[in-house]
C-alpha cells in the first residue's frame, strides 16, 4: 500500500470531550452572566477549559504535521473540514440576521398598528388599529425603536425601555467620530492585509508573509479595543444596553456574537504569526495559516453586513 494510500489515524484522545465539557460551561455561564452581571464566574471557568484544551489541541495536530503523520488525504479533510465549520457559521449568522428581519420589519409592524399589512395591501386592518389602541396606545413603529410599546403605554412605570441614543449614522458632521466607522476601516484592512501575507507565502517571501501577518493580527487586536471602547460609550453615555428593548438586544446580540467570532479569528492569526517566526508553512504546507486567513474574510464579510443592518439603514 503506497504512502499517498494510508490514512493516519490520531491516538485515542479525550480532547473532544474536554472541549464539550469547556464550550458547555461557556453556553451556560454566558447565560446566567446576562441573568446576573455579578457572576461570571461559569463563564471564566469555561473560557480557561476551552483555552486550556484548545492549547494542547493544537499543539498536538501542529506537532503530527511537523512530524509528516499528515498526508495529503488527512489535509484534504481538514479543509473539508474547515468549509463545512466555515458553512455553519454562515447559516447560524443567517438565523440572527433573518431574526433581526422578523423583528424589525414584521413585528415591529405589527406592534404599531400596521397587522396584516405589506404582503397584500398598505393599508392597516381596523382590527390591528383596534389591537394597537388597547394593547400599546400611543406606540408608532420606528426603527432604531427609541421608545417601546411598554414605555409608550406606561410612561415612567414601564419597565422596558427604550435607549437615550442609537449608534446609527451619526450624520456628515460628526461622521469622524463615529467608531463604527473606524472598526469598518480597521477590519476591511485587515482583510487586505492578509491577502498580502498570503499572496507573499505563495511566491516564497517570508519577509512579505510574516510583517504583513503580524500587522493583520495587530489590526483585529484594534478593532477589539474599540469595540470594546463601543460598548463602554453605549453603556455609559447613550443608554443603550441589553435592557433597552429590542434595539439593544439584537445590537448586542449581533454585534456580539460577530466579536467573539472577530477574538476566535484572532486567536487563530496569533498562533499562524508566532508559528510563522519558527520558520513553518511553505508554499505546499500552510493549511494552518490558510484556514485562519479563510475564517477571516468570512468575519470581514459578516461585518459588512452588521455595519449596512445595524449600523447604516434605519
Amino acid at each position: 500500500m503506497s504512502e499517498e494510500s494510508t490514512y493516519y489515524v490520531p491516538e485515542q484522545s479525550k480532547y473532544p470531550i474536554a472541549a464539550a465539557t469547556g464550550f458547555g460551561l461557556m453556553a451556560y455561564g454566558a447565560a446566567t452572566w446576562v441573568i446576573d452581571s455579578s457572576n461570571p464566574y461559569i463563564l471564566i471557568l469555561g473560557t480557561l477549559v476551552m483555552a486550556v484544551v484548545m492549547c494542547m489541541w493544537w499543539n498536538t495536530v501542529i506537532t503530527e504535521n511537523m512530524q509528516g503523520l499528515a498526508n495529503a488525504q488527512l489535509k484534504h479533510s481538514y479543509v473539508l473540514g474547515m468549509l463545512w465549520f466555515i458553512f455553519s457559521e454562515v447559516m447560524f449568522f443567517a438565523a440572527f440576521f433573518g431574526a433581526l428581519f422578523y423583528l424589525r420589519v414584521i413585528v415591529n409592524s405589527w406592534l404599531g398598528g400596521d397587522a396584516a399589512i405589506g404582503i397584500f395591501d398598505d393599508t392597516p386592518t381596523d382590527a390591528a388599529v383596534a389591537n394597537n389602541a388597547i394593547l400599546w396606545p400611543g406606540y408608532e413603529a420606528q426603527w432604531p425603536v427609541m421608545e417601546t410599546p411598554d414605555q409608550a403605554a406606561n410612561g415612567d412605570a414601564a419597565i422596558f425601555k427604550g435607549p437615550d441614543q442609537a449608534m446609527s449614522f451619526p450624520g456628515w458632521a460628526n461622521i469622524f467620530s463615529w467608531l463604527p466607522l473606524w472598526n469598518t476601516a480597521v477590519l476591511l484592512t485587515s482583510s487586505f492585509t492578509v491577502h498580502i501575507a498570503h499572496t507573499g507565502l505563495k511566491n516564497n517571501n517570508r519577509k512579505q508573509f510574516v510583517t504583513w501577518l503580524g500587522i493583520t493580527v495587530a489590526l483585529g487586536l484594534i478593532f477589539l479595543v474599540l469595540q470594546a471602547e463601543e460598548y463602554i460609550e453605549a453603556y455609559q453615555h447613550m443608554g443603550l444596553t441589553l435592557d433597552s428593548g429590542i434595539y439593544g438586544t439584537t445590537f448586542f446580540m449581533l454585534t456580539g456574537f460577530h466579536g467573539a467570532h472577530v477574538t476566535l479569528g484572532t486567536i487563530m492569526l496569533m498562533v499562524a504569526f508566532f508559528r510563522s517566526l519558527k520558520g513553518h508553512f511553505t508554499h505546499d504546507d500552510q493549511f494552518g495559516f490558510e484556514s485562519a486567513a479563510w475564517y477571516w474574510h468570512f468575519v470581514d464579510v459578516v461585518w459588512v453586513g452588521l455595519f449596512l443592518f445595524v449600523y447604516v439603514l434605519d
